[in-house]
Order: structure tokens, then C-alpha cells, then sequence
């Protein structure tokens, strides 16, 4: 059986020295309570571990090999202590991050720089995935939190902060300035070449449902896999896109596209940071979260959403 860790404490520093005086200053004890847990010590192996020296102690053989063993043990677990307190000083350690191509590009990445310039010790992580993924990733606990656009299925053990509204919009270049000054029904775009995401993906799911509440069932001409690429396509006249308006602002600025206006309003959605409410979360990932809700509090009234 080991025996009590504070003797081969002492035993270290008595060892590390050579000295029971000294050892006694570095542990903040007496002299005699160092004598004392030396011979409980020794008593405990059954051996002798250190001899009288001319000046304090020297080691054994039995005691040179418990404290080629002992030293590994204790430094290693004063590096580790070492290492807990520049983790929880932010000089070590790692966040990790579930977020979508659309809100790393449109929310978190200026945050990620400025965390970076503040703590640039810190290794961040992101898993890119779409809102599903990211979800089941935090439940997991595969990433300390997420951000991820609405709507999404409630899910028991989430909360979610509102941080920034986004729009959904139909855009389109000079060949279909027709109907630039034009106020559409949804039905009307069942004329129109329509560009659009893939199935599979969230922002995709909520248009369809928003244009099937209305009797609208598209059938897009083009289905492609980033918003990125259907603003390309709709650059080049190949039809009406349907975006975020983000993705197409610069283009909408400079007059080279316009939106389709109709009458009746697309709904915002959101993009929200979700946590879990259960669970440890590391030092880096909580001031992550400050440095963006600090920047919250300044831009938006979002509160938390918790889901039961």
C-alpha cells in the first residue's frame, strides 16, 4: 500500500535539498514534523532511505530508486498544477465551436479575432456544420457552444441567446428589371427561374415551409450548395436567388443586383448562440462567451430562450 502522499512529499524536497532544514522552509513546517514523516516513511518501505551527510543528509540506494520514481510523479504533477493554473489564466487551453458557414461569416468571425488578439495562447476549434449537426454536437458535448440560425427543433438540455436578425430575400440582376418596381405575389415566382439551396439544408427547409404556408410549392431550376455560389449565379442572369440578404449585400449596394419585393413579408429569422445547461465548460469557451455578450448587451436586447 502507498503510503500517506505528504511523507513522499517531504521525502522529495528532503532528497531534492539534501538538507531536513531546508526542506522544512520549502514546505512551511517544523524540522521536527520533517524528521518525523521521513521515519513513518521509512518505517512504511521497511528500509532506510537517507544516511547522515557532513552537511545535512544524502540518499540510500534504496532511497536513489524511490526517488528516481518519486521525483517523475511529483514534477509531473506540479507541471500539471502548473498547467490548471494557466489554463484558468487563459495562457493554455482550447474552446471549442459548432457554427455554419452562413454564421461564422455573418456573426462569429469578428469575435474570433478579437478573443484571438486578446488571448492568442488559446487553440479555437470550429466544427463547421449545419444547425442539426451542431446541435447534437453540443448535446454530445463534442463543443462547449454553438451558434446557429432559427428555426430549430426545441431540444430538452439547450438554452439559446437571440443575437442578430437575419433576412431572407429573392434576388435577381438586369435580366429581370422588369420587375424591379414591381409589387409580387409569392405565386408569381412559379414563373421565374429560381436558384436555390439544396434540400438538405435548414435555411432551404424554412423557405419552403414559409412559401407552402402560403400555397406555394417551388421548383427551382438550380439547387446548389452554398448561398455564395447562388449569388454567383444570379450575377450571371441564370435566375432569381434566394438568400440571405447578407450574402448578396455588397452586390445590392452597388446596384448590380436587387431584391424582389412582395406583398407580404418574409419573416426575420436569427442567429443564436446556444449552450448546454448541463455540463462543465472550460475557461477559454466562458470568455468566448463574455467577449460576445459584452458585445450583445451593446447591440441587441436578446434574452435567453430555455427550452424545457
Amino acid at each position: 500500500m502507498i503510503a500517506n502522499l505528504e511523507y513522499y512529499k517531504v521525502f522529495y524536497y528532503v532528497a531534492k535539498t539534501g538538507s531536513l532544514t531546508r526542506a522544512a522552509e520549502l514546505l512551511s513546517i517544523s524540522q521536527p514534523a520533517v524528521s518525523q514523516s521521513i521515519r513513518l516513511l521509512e518505517e512504511q518501505v521497511g528500509t532506510r532511505l537517507f544516511v547522515r551527510a557532513s552537511r545535512g543528509v544524502r540518499l540510500t540506494a534504496e532511497g536513489e530508486l524511490l526517488y528516481s520514481y518519486t521525483a517523475r510523479g511529483y514534477e509531473q504533477m506540479e507541471t500539471g498544477e502548473q498547467k490548471l493554473k494557466q489554463m484558468l489564466n487563459l495562457e493554455l487551453g482550447e474552446v471549442h465551436i459548432g457554427a455554419s458557414d452562413m454564421t461564422l461569416q455573418f456573426y462569429l468571425l469578428p469575435f474570433l479575432e478579437r478573443f484571438h488578439e486578446m488571448y492568442p495562447s488559446i487553440k479555437v476549434i470550429v466544427t463547421n456544420a449545419p444547425t442539426p449537426q451542431t446541435l447534437q454536437n453540443l448535446l454530445n458535448g463534442q463543443i462547449d457552444f454553438g451558434v446557429v440560425s432559427t428555426p430549430f427543433a426545441e431540444e430538452s438540455g439547450i438554452q439559446a441567446m437571440p443575437v442578430r436578425s437575419i433576412q431572407d430575400t429573392f434576388i435577381c440582376g438586369r435580366r429581370f428589371t422588369a420587375y424591379k418596381n414591381k409589387t409580387l405575389d409569392f405565386s408569381e415566382l412559379n414563373e421565374l427561374p429560381i436558384i436555390h439551396l439544396e434540400k438538405n439544408t435548414s435555411s432551404r427547409s424554412y423557405m419552403d415551409d414559409f412559401l407552402k404556408s402560403n400555397g406555394i410549392v417551388l421548383q427551382p431550376e438550380f439547387e446548389l450548395a452554398t448561398s455564395d455560389m447562388i449569388v454567383q449565379f444570379v450575377l450571371r442572369n441564370l435566375g432569381v436567388g434566394c438568400v440571405v440578404r447578407d450574402f448578396a449585400l455588397p452586390h445590392l449596394q452597388s446596384g448590380k443586383l436587387f431584391e424582389l419585393r412582395f406583398n407580404k413579408m418574409i419573416p426575420p429569422r436569427e442567429f443564436c448562440v446556444v449552450t448546454a445547461k448541463k455540463g462543465p465548460m472550460s475557461a477559454a469557451a466562458k470568455n468566448l462567451l463574455a467577449v460576445i455578450s459584452g458585445i450583445i448587451t451593446e447591440e441587441t436586447t436578446g434574452k435567453d430562450i430555455e427550452y424545457d
